[in-house]
């Protein structure tokens, strides 16, 4: 297996500026404003941040006596200054101490937890002088993403890995920065193959680096269930083992203990772990293996092809509510975050009689087990209660059903099809990939808008954006970085950065200084010939 970073690197460049009032704006094309000897600019950063204030004559050099001065009592700082410091270790070589003090010294990276204004809960304020760079924010939330943008803020041989003598220098100025939208995901298929927890971990790094907060795990499907359940434990040694997945390939699972380990670690990233379970379609694996789960009492075979739409839950059947609440309760114990997914969509197979008799049933359950409801956007149909998360991934931007549930106060988490699903063809000639929902390339993927996307849904009633990436017919990491990058930057930045700044010559020229990071961090990339690579 090719050598990988356990941390992975950040994005950069832009040419942002800031008016007088505040509001985002481009800056003037001043290739020398805020520029060091080593090329990189303050504004060298996606996603795209909210103000920034270049100051050429502030620029700061990291030094072997640098130190990583965190807050005093604040183990949130003092977990993100040994995350910083463990990066540029490698790299730098220098000892980078992290130290619980009120006073940094001549050279110190210090991290601040306390009130900032504007930044809100997510938000940072980073400064950078000659004497040290500072990060204020009001959350361990805030402070780490003020980290992940000084990552990109530093020559991209940061990334390395391994120690090289340079200059490590960081250009002057300031940044105000904070989020458009609260819930920034990118969503992994497990169930058409299964990635193990390594290279989940691995994703993990690689989408908090742009500010991504949560990651949405399919963990059952008609080709495999991904996940140990104890009050039935044959789905997932049986509907997970060897021989399923998509073409036979891709069986594995994971256990409570790596399901436990994977969300501590992404908890140390930020990012939030959302579990979905797809039903009463999309649950073939469940089915062949326990055959009481049919209403004929017959298992049917195992699939291992990509259609979707002929397999149903027995409604009509009680041993279904039993497996489904046995399902949400061991899932909903074993997970920290706030959600859990439900799935709900191309159930083509249950009448929609039965389909609203289910999910009067179902939906309950996820508040009776103290967890936040989330579905495909055709849970809409049978009005949820307000707390519901309907998501919308069609391809039309037009869902009556959702924009009531919009209207009535649900908010709407956004996936359309064809501008944030990863796993679609970046052209006819990618080898990798689908192309039902079009043909997906960087500037598809980039140039469109969140309130504008599906009709009747204004920008109040999003909670966020989303870039699922499905794995009928990926493999590998290598596979999942080579679909992902560079779309998943540009739905970052989306659901990050204000729509003032959104400006796609603008963001190809940052875009295309992310090569020699990506190639850095081991970073299986498209080189879409619609950006001019660094």
């Amino acid at each position: 297996m090719r050598k990988r970073l356990s941390l992975v690197g950040l994005l950069g460049a832009a040419v942002l500026g800031l008016s007088v009032l505040g509001t985002p704006a481009l800056a003037e094309p001043d290739t020398a404003a805020g520029q060091t000897a080593q090329g990189s600019r303050l504004t060298d950063v996606i996603p795209a941040p909210v103000e920034a204030k270049p100051n050429a004559n502030r620029d700061f050099r990291l030094s072997p006596g640098t130190v990583i001065r965190v807050q005093p009592g604040s183990q949130k700082a003092r977990q993100t200054g040994e995350y910083l410091a463990a990066l540029l270790r490698k790299s730098t070589g220098y000892r980078l101490p992290v130290v619980a003090s009120h006073y940094g010294g001549p050279s110190a990276i210090s991290l601040v937890i306390g009130r900032t204004d504007r930044v809100g809960d997510q938000g940072y304020q980073l400064d950078v002088n000659r004497s040290g760079v500072t990060i204020r924010a009001n959350t361990g939330d805030g402070l780490f993403s003020g980290v992940q943008t000084l990552r990109q803020l530093f020559p991209a041989d940061i990334e390395g890995g391994q120690q090289k003598w340079r200059k490590w220098t960081v250009a002057g100025g300031s940044i105000v920065d904070y989020p458009r939208f609260a819930y920034r995901s990118a969503m992994l298929d497990l169930a058409r193959h299964f990635h193990t927890l390594d290279e989940v971990k691995a994703y993990v790094d690689e989408i908090a680096q742009y500010k991504i907060n949560y990651l949405h795990l399919h963990l059952a499907d008609d080709q495999g269930w991904r996940i140990q359940i104890d009050s039935w434990p044959k789905l997932a040694p049986v509907g997970g083992g060897p021989g399923t997945g998509v073409d036979g390939v891709g069986g594995g699972y994971l256990s409570k203990a790596d399901y436990a380990e994977l969300n501590a670690y992404a908890a140390s990233r930020h990012v939030t772990i959302v579990p979905e379970i797809d039903m009463p379609g999309h649950t073939n694996a469940a089915q062949s293996t326990y055959a009481e789960l049919n209403c004929d009492g017959k298992a049917p075979p195992p699939r291992t092809d990509i259609e979707v739409g002929y397999s149903s839950l027995c409604i009509g059947s009680e041993i279904t509510y039993k497996f489904v609440e046995d399902v949400i309760r061991e899932l909903a114990a074993m997970t920290p975050g706030p959600y859990l997914h439900i799935g709900g969509d191309e159930a083509h197979a249950t009448t929609p009689e039965d389909y609203a008799k289910f999910e009067a049933r179902v939906i309950p359950m996820v508040a009776k087990y103290g967890k936040k409801l989330q579905g495909w956007h055709e849970i809409a149909k049978v009005n949820p209660p307000t707390t519901a998360v309907p998501q919308f991934w069609d391809t039309d931007g037009e869902d009556a059903a959702t924009a009531a549930a919009a209207a009535r106060g649900n908010k709407v988490l956004l996936s359309p099809a064809n501008k944030s699903y990863l796993d679609m063809k970046y052209d006819e000639n990618t080898k990798l990939g689908l192309k039902w929902a079009g043909y997906i390339e960087v500037k598809d993927a980039y140039e469109w808008n969140p309130a504008t996307a599906l009709k009747g849904v204004g920008e109040s009633s999003i909670l966020g954006v989303e870039a699922p990436l499905w794995s009928e017919t990926l493999r590998t990491l290598d596979d999942v970085e080579f679909m992902a990058f560079p779309r998943l930057t540009g739905i970052a930045e989306l659901g990050w950065s204000p729509q003032a700044t959104h400006n796609w010559e603008n963001y190809r020229d940052r875009l295309a200084k992310q090569a020699p990071r990506w190639v850095h961090q081991g970073i299986n990339f498209y080189r879409s010939p619609q950006v001019d690579w660094k």
